[in-house]
């Protein structure tokens, strides 16, 4: 992609899933890649898996004072940021009468609140620059399940469309919506069986690859995609169609 080598480019939930497959491609892509995620282990053996990593920094979005903490190391290891990737999210499948007040606290603190918290960071350290936001094909329709992370995300894309305007033109924002996607997250929630029912219903027959979202944001992020804010851009093999 067009403009990318050299940027200085966080990915949060960078180490696992979507974020680490992110941040490998924006690695590849010749970037200054910093990972944050709140996993010790996944953190600790970031390095290990994601070949040219700048650095990987333990940090839970959902918290304020540990994001500025993190964007503080960011600006000694890196000088700035040009591109943020929110990406980091929690998920928590229970029925709407069961969803317990702590369980949506956590999800509504991490998906939407911690993407605040970043984008918020980054931005203020962006003469011009690009954020990206994970939000997902949940804030488009209803899932049943999963009314605190479906709100969370529905709220992560009103966000990036108000950001977008105030923000232009300077900075450009965007909120990417994936469907299903094979992540260790997914897999841990889904049986093998509920897999198969999912991959029947969409019309390209499987989930999505964690490296097909990555390509999706190293696009937005390039110059390619220059004209591109404001977006609400679904990958999902044709789930929501």
């Amino acid at each position: 992609m067009k403009g990318l080598e050299g940027k200085r480019v966080v990915v949060t939930g960078g180490t696992s899933g979507i974020g680490e497959a992110t941040s490998r491609r924006f690695a590849h892509e010749g970037a200054r890649v910093v990972a944050i995620a709140v996993g010790e282990r996944e953190v600790e053996t970031a390095h290990e898996r994601i070949e040219g990593l700048e650095a990987a920094l333990l940090c839970d979005v959902a918290d304020e004072r540990q994001v500025e903490r993190a964007f503080a190391r960011v600006d000694e290891l890196l000088g700035g940021v040009d591109v943020l990737v929110a990406n980091a999210g929690i998920s928590v499948r229970k029925p709407f009468l069961e969803i317990e007040a702590a369980d949506w606290r956590r999800v509504l603190d991490v998906n939407l609140t911690g993407v605040f918290h970043c984008a918020q960071q980054a931005a203020r350290r962006m003469d011009e620059g690009v954020i990206l936001m994970t939000a997902s094909t949940n804030g488009l329709t209803g899932h049943a399940f999963y009314a605190d992370y479906n709100a969370s995300k529905a709220g992560v894309i009103l966000l990036a469309r108000t950001m977008a305007l105030e923000l232009a033109p300077r900075i450009r924002v965007n909120a990417v919506c994936p469907g299903y996607v094979l992540t260790p997250m997914q897999q841990a929630e889904y049986t093998p069986e509920m897999l198969a029912e999912v991959d029947a219903s969409i019309p390209l027959g499987r989930h999505a690859r964690p490296d097909e979202i990555a390509a999706l944001y190293a696009f937005l992020a390039s110059d390619e995609a220059a004209y591109v804010t404001g977006a609400t851009i679904s990958i999902d093999g044709g789930e929501v169609a």
